[in-house]
């Protein structure tokens, strides 16, 4: 399991194949609802054909929520009146505020600017903009593109849109194991044209159900979501919470994990879950620089899997951490933030959380004191300073090895990887010293 240094971590020939899968998914108008996430998830079981795509009617209540009305766009202008168009949505889908309701009027810029929304210290830069759960409409834009909009005579303000009963998509791949038990993977396919906090997400873990897919052996059971943001979390867990919590001993959310700028961890709401200690151990093992940030400054749907009635053990491996770079929420959030050696990384590290779960196991002690390794060829015959570092270890690893720790969490009480700890129980196991 051990993994390359920082500056190759992961294959970038995957990494380029990632990269490309965004390039397609860039240009679609997503949002919680409609065709975008449709297309987007048409677009996904191309790579993941045993992926199914599922649909819940607006109207369905889920806990303290209710699945919205279908949103869909076709087009959305503003021009002066010699017909010059000054904003339009085919040129950036973050022109318009998600989930605007549909207007053709003429009206001042003084009567259309409490629905314009810009970035005063940003001037060519888009912000992302929504009003999902209540009826407005509305236009994002370049501060420059504000400050030059005509101020005298009326503007054609245009959104050809629909609000209606409808349905809420997401996609989900389950691969079965040895085990019920699951290792669970959700990403969100709810963002507009939005690089790494939106597409990183959706194609690394398409990469990852991919890789998954193809072991010739699994363990555990795993199951991959795509959903949209929050509201497809609250619907997932309404449907299955009962079973997710009966059978999930480790999960990871995906998001912002495009760029190569940094590596974050975001803990559970516990901290000291498995996923927690996978996570650690693979960022550990990597050897690369990552922040550790606290749960409190959670922000996507950990929100919701952690939750105490939920109480799901959900971590977040990430590049750089939603709301912590600038081009977040913006149209600077474009293809040249996300790279191909960003998706690798982040992939492989994910890879490595597999691969640690599936490794993980109990030992038992056998013995009913410190056993004789000298004569077992494990601890030298001549005491000395010199030559006791394995056996040492070896011991070590005997006195926690009760029956309740796991090899990983004996790993962390010994300060080693797992790779080493395999080594040893492999080793003592070969003796007769320990069994699963």
């Amino acid at each position: 399991m051990a993994m390359p240094s920082e500056t190759n971590l992961g294959d970038i020939a995957l990494g380029e194949e990632m990269h490309g899968w965004v390039r397609d998914l860039f240009p679609i108008c997503r949002s919680i609802t409609g065709s975008g996430v449709r297309k987007t998830l048409d677009y996904l079981t191309t790579i993941l054909p045993d992926m199914r795509i599922r649909a819940v009617p607006s109207g369905t209540t889920a806990f303290d929520w209710t699945v919205p009305d279908e949103w869909n766009i076709s087009k959305a202008f503003i021009e002066d009146i010699e017909g010059n168009v000054l904003v339009d949505f085919r040129r950036n889908n973050l022109h318009v505020m998600g989930y605007s309701t549909p207007i053709d009027a003429w009206m001042t810029l003084d009567e259309l600017q409490p629905h314009l929304h810009s970035i005063p210290d940003r001037l060519d830069t888009i912000p992302y903009v929504t009003s999902y759960y209540s009826r407005n409409w509305g236009f994002c834009l370049t501060q420059r593109q504000r400050d030059a909009l005509p101020r005298e005579g009326k503007l054609h303000v245009v959104i050809d849109s629909t609000l209606q009963p409808g349905q809420l998509n997401y996609g989900e791949l389950i691969l079965p194991g040895q085990e019920d038990r699951e290792i669970f993977f959700s990403t969100y396919v709810c963002h507009p044209s939005m690089a790494n906090n939106e597409l990183s997400g959706p194609v690394v873990c398409t990469a990852l159900a991919r890789w998954v897919r193809g072991l010739t052996q699994r363990r555990y059971t795993y199951r991959f979501i795509f959903i949209p943001e929050t509201i497809g979390s609250i619907v997932y867990l309404s449907m299955h919470h009962e079973e997710l919590k009966r059978n999930v001993i480790a999960g990871f959310n995906l998001t912002c994990v495009g760029d190569d700028r940094a590596y974050s961890f975001l803990p559970s709401r516990e901290g000291d879950t498995l996923a927690d200690r996978v996570a650690l151990q693979a960022l550990k093992t990597s050897g690369v620089d990552y922040k550790k940030y606290s749960f409190l400054t959670r922000g996507s749907d950990e929100r919701q899997y952690c939750w105490p009635g939920i109480n799901l053990p959900i971590v977040s491996i990430m590049r750089s951490k939603y709301g912590t770079f600038p081009e977040y929420h913006t149209s600077d959030d474009d293809l040249s933030l996300v790279t191909p050696n960003g998706l690798a990384g982040a992939l492989a590290l994910h890879m490595e959380c597999v691969k640690i779960v599936e490794a993980d196991r109990i030992y038992v002690n056998k013995g009913m004191c410190e056993p004789n390794l000298g004569r077992r060829g494990l601890y030298p015959l001549i005491s000395s300073l010199e030559g006791k570092t394995f056996s040492r270890s070896l011991l070590d690893f005997l006195i926690y090895c009760d029956g309740n720790r796991s090899l990983l969490e004996i790993a962390e009480i010994l300060e080693k990887s797992l790779d080493e700890i395999l080594l040893i129980a492999e080793t003592l196991r070969a003796h007769g010293l320990v069994e699963e």
